[in-house]
């Protein structure tokens, strides 16, 4: 993560998250602090992520999740070069199947 994310703010801000027990929890607080538009924009981008990582294509991935060229190309940059965060979270998903 980038040292200019690393504040107070933020820090206090995963605490909140890390504090959610169960879905529930997390639509409530996250409907309270995101707009809806917000929430759909990380949801499709994880989308976009899952699709990346199962090699579909950028039409493919486009059609089947409305996120333009840019947005795909932005996850996929941050698949490749990010902090793995992307890879680690769609693992654990799986494992959890």
């Amino acid at each position: 993560m980038s040292k200019t994310l690393r504040t107070e703010a933020m820090s206090q801000f995963f605490e909140a998250v890390l504090s959610l027990e169960n879905e529930e929890e997390c639509f409530r607080f996250f409907e309270d602090i995101c707009t809806v538009n917000e929430l759909l924009s990380i949801a499709q981008r994880l989308e976009v992520a899952k699709m990346l990582t199962e090699s579909h294509t950028y039409l493919d991935i486009a059609d089947k999740t409305g996120a333009s060229t840019a947005t795909i190309s932005r996850v996929n940059r941050s698949l490749n070069y990010g902090s793995d965060g992307y890879t680690m979270v769609l693992e654990r998903m799986q494992k959890e199947k």
